[in-house]
Order: structure tokens, then sequence, then C-alpha cells
């Protein structure tokens, strides 16, 4: 089962031809696991030369679509790298049959990446189940920690469980939501898997389709160094394995802080 640490970070010079440096920085200060964005595309050179780049680090896709990035491609990629660096992260299965679609790529790249390599980028119950038993675990965003205590209890206690969290190094609240609204949020509120989680989790329509106080207060993490640290705690409590940050939003100086506080 992949040990994914407790602290992973993301930043957008992983995706350029900074992400060697980037990656090799964050290696220095303690970061367990590194996610690779990639947007939408197939950025499988780029993690093998952030894996080549740096010694112990692991790196994962966070996610690679698999209705883009043929199962081939994942497959070789992942048997021409160190063992236990590269961490499959999986998602974008969309369609009538989403399910089908992602048990299909699993049992394509079965012989060649384990299932103690891959993770996927789970919301729903079953797409949880199918994290619990045919990955190392599950990989969710926007969640609140009474999502995480109720994703922990369908994994169970063996598979991992890292969250990617909208975290904001601001303390004026008024602040914090404009950002937040002004973000990534308004897309993936239109965005039918995570609609229907939103609504799992007890937000309405209408918090939904405003983007109320209510939603962005509950899916984000904000404040000074020290309100952010207990906030992350609160979600490892509630049964994550592992926190992961986007660093691009956050000062310099808590880079090695987080570590640290997080270690």
């Amino acid at each position: 089962m992949t040990n994914l640490g407790p602290l992973g970070a993301t930043h957008t010079a992983l995706d350029t031809d900074a992400a060697v440096a980037t990656a090799t920085e964050l290696e220095e200060l303690g970061y367990a696991t590194l996610w690779l964005a990639g947007g939408q595309g197939n950025n499988l050179p780029r993690i093998a030369e952030v894996v080549r780049g740096t010694s112990r680090i692991q790196v994962a896709s966070g996610i690679l679509s698999v209705d883009r990035v043929p199962s081939a491609e994942v497959a070789a990629a992942y048997s021409e790298l160190p063992a236990g660096r590269f961490v499959v992260g999986l998602g974008g299965a969309h369609g009538a049959r989403p399910l089908a679609t992602m048990h299909d790529y699993l049992d394509e790249i079965e012989d060649v990446v384990p299932p103690s390599a891959r993770i996927l980028s789970a919301l729903g119950p079953r797409m949880l189940e199918l994290a619990r038993d045919r990955a190392s675990g599950a990989y969710p965003y926007l969640v609140t920690t009474d999502y995480v205590a109720s994703a922990r209890e369908i994994l169970g206690a063996g598979p991992r469980l890292a969250v990617l969290l909208s975290v904001v190094a601001e303390t004026d609240q008024a602040k914090v939501r404009e950002v937040v609204r002004g973000g990534s949020l308004k897309f993936l509120a239109g965005v039918p898997g995570y609609v229907a989680n939103f609504r799992r989790m007890g937000f309405t329509d209408a918090d939904i389709a405003d983007l109320s106080d209510r939603l962005v207060d509950g899916l984000t993490v904000w404040g000074d160094f020290d309100a952010v640290v207990a906030r992350l705690r609160e979600f490892r409590a509630a049964g994550a394995d592992q926190v992961v940050v986007s660093l691009d939003s956050l000062p310099r100086e808590w880079w090695p802080e987080l570590a640290g506080a997080l270690a």
C-alpha cells in the first residue's frame, strides 16, 4: 500500500520548465508527495522528468484523465520509472458509464501498474468503493471534514485518503470568499460530479448556484498560519492520511513551516 505521507503539495511551476527545481526544493523541505495536475492533458513526460530529477519524493498524477490518456502510455511510463516513485492518479471517467470505464481502464494496466501504486479521484460512494477495491485509495477535492469521515468509513482502515484542499492565506473572511468565488469553484460548481457531491454533503441547489457563504466557507481552509495548520489537522483527524495544498496561494515563508507543522 502506498504511504503518501502526511503532507502533499501542488504548484503550477511543477507543470513548467521550472518543475525539477521546484520539486527539488520541496523534497528538501520535507514534503512527502508532489501532485502534478497537468490540466486536462497528458503530463506523463513531465512526471518522468520530475521523478528522474529528484531522489526520493513521490510524484503523483493528480489527475490523469482516463478519457484522454491512453492506458498503454500510463503503463509504459510506470514501467520505465524507479519503483515506488510514481503514484498513478486516475480520474476523468465521464459519460454514461463512468464506473465501467474506470474498471476497463484498470483492467488494461493491471499487469504493469499494481493496485498499490494507483489512486483514484473518487467523490461518490461507488467510486470510493472502487478506489478501495482496485487502488491504494482516493484523492477527492473540495470536501468537508464530515465528508472525509464518511469517506474513511467506506474505504476502511487500510486504503489511503489524500484530500486536496482549497487554502487561502487571508484573515479577512470577506476577502477569502471573494478569492474563492473567483477561482476554480465557479467552474466546478457546474460539473455534474462535483454538484452531486456538494448535494451529498448537505449543500442545497441554491448554495451551489449562488456560491453561497455556506458553501464557500465549508469548502475552504483560511486564516493566518496557525489557523490554517489547525484546520488541516482537523482534516487529518477526520480520517485523511494526507492533506494536499496548492503552494501557489501561500506565502513562500509558509512552505518549510507547513512541512514541519504537519510532519
